[in-house]
């Protein structure tokens, strides 16, 4: 039982001598006698909480940075009416800042044998999965002078999914492969392994691609045109580990490579190629395998959701090991990792040759824009300090990755925003080149 606000307003008025009936305490009872009365049958009239009945229903998925809606059911099976102010609780991250207040508490009122339903509208700001916690339910009386509370748990769940948002690339990179495909008027010229068709020879053609049988049963010179091999395997491989978790902007190194695996994934999916993912740190955090292209997506993103980055060392023997089994037959294999010095060179580079004896090896990292900015700072000896710091690491990357090169490994460095179609580029320059 809670004393409300205009509760204590008037037992505060009441405990005060007033009037002139007569002095102290007979005032006192004369005054607090109707007050006690009021108040005992306000909370009487107050609808019980623990029989309410509550259900959920609405959004159990959305994108981060998009909204979703959870709406309460509230069901009064008692015989007075429920007139309640109700706080949903979801956790911190369920709400944009400062917004939890305004989105989490409703006032209602349910008659007797009846239901009303109330929307929650949750914007998450991190992955993963948001469950639901209690509803607290404040039950007044009609006058508002006593309150009855109590809470219910109404299990939910909202998975919180990458955002995705190098789609917008995705246009653009598939006019190029339909270019790469010769679907369209522009038709390339000896890329590719597969033979797809026959056309005219036109000026300018490559000599080497005509078809001196064909054009020998034909009236004009005939020229072979190529397209990419197909049903070619994929291997996806996100570094978890404590390098992933290093903040590039806003958000983690490992938001930014999901979104640059989503990109190359969808990509690849339509140019009839197969698609893995492997997330590894030092034990599997996830493995997708042997979806369809309709599947592919929508698995991807569901089991990036709940990736968080390992504050662990990443073992790169293990993660080789797990790639072979994973990729027993020639593969591309995408690493998704850090071109730090350290990390690359005691770490990848002695279990490399492993992956690029039977694959072709792609390795893409997240590079910081700031680190460009600091290389261009002038005007004190502060800013000279940061650009010579800059610099140097700048060398440093560039030395590491010179080293995968030199190991047939093809390197992508680019910034968070730069990173997806980057890497959908290295892809179709790979595929164009007759490589995959």
């Amino acid at each position: 039982m809670a004393l409300t606000g205009r509760a204590a307003l008037l037992a505060a008025l009441g405990s005060l001598p007033v009037g002139i009936l007569e002095p102290g305490w007979t005032g006192i009872l004369a005054v607090n006698g109707p007050l006690a009365l009021a108040c005992a049958c306000d909370f009487a009239l107050a609808a019980p909480v623990r029989r309410l009945v509550l259900n959920r229903s609405g959004d159990t998925t959305a994108r981060l940075g998009e909204a979703a809606e959870v709406t309460l059911t509230v069901a009064n099976p008692s015989r007075r009416v429920l007139r309640a102010k109700l706080r949903d609780g979801w956790p911190p991250s369920s709400w944009l800042p400062g917004t939890e207040v305004e989105s989490s508490r409703h006032q209602l009122t349910v008659p007797s044998g009846e239901r009303r339903r109330i929307t929650t509208r949750l914007r998450p700001t991190r992955r993963g999965d948001r469950q639901a916690d209690r509803v607290t339910i404040r039950s007044y009386g009609p006058l508002g002078l006593f309150s009855r509370q109590g809470a219910h748990r109404v299990p939910w769940s909202v998975r919180v999914l990458p955002p995705f948002t190098s789609r917008k690339h995705l246009p653009s990179k598939l006019a190029r492969l339909r270019e790469l495909d010769g679907r369209t008027s522009v038709l390339t010229r000896g890329e590719g392994t597969e033979f797809d068709s026959l056309r005219e020879y036109v000026p300018g053609d490559d000599t080497r691609s005509i078809d001196w049988r064909a054009t020998a049963r034909q009236t004009t010179v005939a020229l072979r045109t190529w397209r990419p091999e197909r049903d070619r395997h994929i291997l996806l491989v996100l570094d978890t580990g404590r390098t992933s978790a290093g903040r590039v902007g806003d958000a983690p190194r490992l938001d930014a490579a999901m979104d640059a695996a989503l990109l190359l994934a969808a990509l690849a999916s339509r140019a009839g190629d197969r698609v893995d993912l492997l997330a590894y740190d030092r034990r599997a955090r996830a493995l997708v395998q042997n979806r369809s292209a309709n599947e592919l997506l929508p698995s991807l993103v569901n089991a990036m959701a709940t990736l968080e980055p390992e504050l662990v060392e990443t073992d790169s023997r293990g993660l080789t090991s797990m790639a072979l089994r994973t990729a027993p037959r020639r593969s591309l294999i995408v690493l998704l990792t850090t071109l730090d010095a350290a990390p690359v060179e005691q770490g990848l580079l002695p279990v490399l040759p492993q992956l690029t004896h039977r694959h072709t090896v792609l390795v893409a990292a997240v590079a910081d824009p700031y680190i460009a900015h600091m290389a261009k700072a002038r005007g004190s000896a502060e800013s000279v300090y940061e650009a010579a710091a800059a610099a140097q690491a700048q060398n440093e990357r560039q030395r590491t990755a010179d080293k995968l090169r030199r190991h047939g490994v093809t390197v992508v460095d680019a910034t968070p925003e730069n990173l997806a179609p980057a890497l959908a580029d290295a892809y179709l320059a790979l595929k164009a080149a007759g490589r995959l």
